[in-house]
Protein backbone atom coordinates (compact mmCIF):
# COMPACT_ATOMS: atom_id res chain seq x y z
CA UNK A 1 0.00 0.00 0.00
CA UNK A 2 1.43 3.62 -1.03
CA UNK A 3 2.35 5.82 1.59
CA UNK A 4 -0.85 8.23 0.65
CA UNK A 5 -3.03 5.47 1.08
CA UNK A 6 -1.93 4.90 4.15
CA UNK A 7 -2.37 8.54 5.53
CA UNK A 8 -5.29 8.24 4.46
CA UNK A 9 -6.86 5.96 5.81
CA UNK A 10 -5.39 6.90 9.07
CA UNK A 11 -6.75 10.15 9.08
CA UNK A 12 -9.98 8.15 8.15
CA UNK A 13 -10.12 5.89 11.33
CA UNK A 14 -8.71 9.00 13.49
CA UNK A 15 -12.09 11.27 12.25
CA UNK A 16 -14.72 8.33 11.93
CA UNK A 17 -13.12 5.83 14.62
CA UNK A 18 -12.01 2.40 14.33
CA UNK A 19 -14.31 -0.08 14.68
CA UNK A 20 -12.31 -3.23 14.65
CA UNK A 21 -9.91 -2.17 17.20
CA UNK A 22 -10.20 -2.89 21.18
CA UNK A 23 -10.72 -0.36 23.94
CA UNK A 24 -7.20 1.41 24.28
CA UNK A 25 -5.99 3.82 26.77
CA UNK A 26 -3.49 6.75 25.10
CA UNK A 27 -0.75 6.78 27.26
CA UNK A 28 3.34 7.18 26.92
CA UNK A 29 5.80 5.14 27.67
CA UNK A 30 9.45 4.53 26.88
CA UNK A 31 10.53 1.71 24.74
CA UNK A 32 13.42 0.09 22.80
CA UNK A 33 12.85 -1.92 19.49
CA UNK A 34 14.63 -4.08 17.52
CA UNK A 35 14.06 -7.01 14.93
CA UNK A 36 14.02 -10.37 16.40
CA UNK A 37 16.60 -12.37 14.78
CA UNK A 38 17.28 -15.61 15.83
CA UNK A 39 20.28 -16.27 13.50
CA UNK A 40 22.30 -13.96 15.90
CA UNK A 41 25.45 -13.62 16.47
CA UNK A 42 26.59 -13.87 12.89
CA UNK A 43 30.52 -14.39 12.87
CA UNK A 44 31.91 -10.82 12.03
CA UNK A 45 28.44 -8.90 12.07
CA UNK A 46 27.62 -6.85 14.89
CA UNK A 47 23.54 -6.46 15.87
CA UNK A 48 21.82 -3.40 14.91
CA UNK A 49 21.32 -0.77 18.00
CA UNK A 50 17.34 -0.79 18.80
CA UNK A 51 15.49 2.36 18.30
CA UNK A 52 14.13 4.05 20.87
CA UNK A 53 10.49 5.57 20.88
CA UNK A 54 7.51 5.62 22.83
CA UNK A 55 3.70 4.42 22.87
CA UNK A 56 1.18 6.23 21.41
CA UNK A 57 -1.69 4.10 22.84
CA UNK A 58 -1.76 0.21 24.20
CA UNK A 59 -4.10 -2.34 24.93
CA UNK A 60 -4.24 -5.93 26.11
CA UNK A 61 -3.37 -7.41 22.13
CA UNK A 62 -2.22 -4.13 20.32
CA UNK A 63 0.31 -0.80 20.63
CA UNK A 64 0.91 1.43 18.80
CA UNK A 65 4.60 2.98 18.76
CA UNK A 66 5.90 6.47 17.83
CA UNK A 67 9.46 5.76 16.29
CA UNK A 68 12.19 8.25 14.17
CA UNK A 69 12.81 5.91 11.79
CA UNK A 70 11.33 2.73 10.04
CA UNK A 71 14.51 0.62 9.72
CA UNK A 72 17.20 -0.86 12.16
CA UNK A 73 20.80 -1.23 10.56
CA UNK A 74 19.30 -2.68 7.38
CA UNK A 75 15.65 -3.97 8.25
CA UNK A 76 12.62 -2.71 7.58
CA UNK A 77 10.78 -2.89 11.29
CA UNK A 78 7.51 -2.44 8.97
CA UNK A 79 7.66 -5.88 7.08
CA UNK A 80 4.78 -7.80 7.79
CA UNK A 81 6.67 -10.77 7.96
CA UNK A 82 9.44 -9.74 10.60
CA UNK A 83 8.98 -10.55 14.74
CA UNK A 84 9.83 -7.48 16.36
CA UNK A 85 11.20 -7.30 20.11
CA UNK A 86 10.16 -4.22 21.92
CA UNK A 87 11.27 -3.83 25.89
CA UNK A 88 8.48 -1.65 26.64
CA UNK A 89 9.41 0.77 30.13
CA UNK A 90 6.44 0.42 32.60
CA UNK A 91 6.16 2.45 35.50
CA UNK A 92 7.31 -1.29 37.57
CA UNK A 93 10.12 -2.17 35.44
CA UNK A 94 10.86 -3.15 31.86
CA UNK A 95 8.67 -6.10 29.94
CA UNK A 96 9.94 -8.43 26.69
CA UNK A 97 7.29 -7.93 24.32
CA UNK A 98 7.46 -10.02 20.93
CA UNK A 99 5.08 -8.15 18.13
CA UNK A 100 4.03 -8.29 14.84
CA UNK A 101 3.79 -5.28 12.77
CA UNK A 102 0.22 -3.95 11.12
CA UNK A 103 0.24 -1.16 9.84
CA UNK A 104 2.72 1.97 9.88
CA UNK A 105 2.36 5.73 8.71
CA UNK A 106 4.37 8.56 8.24
CA UNK A 107 3.97 11.36 10.74
CA UNK A 108 5.19 14.16 8.77
CA UNK A 109 6.07 18.11 9.91
CA UNK A 110 3.61 20.10 10.99
CA UNK A 111 1.90 17.37 13.05
CA UNK A 112 2.67 17.22 17.06
CA UNK A 113 5.73 14.89 16.68
CA UNK A 114 7.82 13.92 13.80
CA UNK A 115 8.94 10.20 13.02
CA UNK A 116 6.99 6.78 11.77
CA UNK A 117 3.81 5.79 13.87
CA UNK A 118 3.70 1.66 14.02
CA UNK A 119 0.79 -0.65 14.55
CA UNK A 120 1.76 -3.59 16.43
CA UNK A 121 -0.01 -6.68 17.47
CA UNK A 122 1.46 -8.18 20.67
CA UNK A 123 1.73 -12.23 20.02
CA UNK A 124 4.63 -13.43 22.81
CA UNK A 125 5.44 -12.61 26.41
CA UNK A 126 6.93 -14.53 29.28
CA UNK A 127 4.55 -15.10 31.92
CA UNK A 128 5.64 -12.92 34.57
CA UNK A 129 5.79 -10.17 31.92
CA UNK A 130 1.99 -10.61 30.13
CA UNK A 131 0.33 -10.56 33.93
CA UNK A 132 2.41 -7.15 34.94
CA UNK A 133 1.34 -5.51 31.32
CA UNK A 134 -2.15 -7.08 31.83
CA UNK A 135 -2.12 -5.23 35.40
CA UNK A 136 -0.92 -2.12 34.10
CA UNK A 137 -3.45 -2.34 31.48
CA UNK A 138 -6.21 -3.08 33.89
CA UNK A 139 -5.29 0.26 35.64
CA UNK A 140 -5.56 2.51 32.61
CA UNK A 141 -9.26 1.50 32.20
Amino acid sequence: MSELARTIIGRLREFIGNRRSEKRSSVRLPLSISVLDLSWPRKGVRRPQPIEGHTRDISRTRIALMVPAIRVGAQYLADHERRLQIELELPGGPVEIQALPLRYERIYEGQEEMGYLIGVQVVQMNEQDRSRYNEYIAEQF
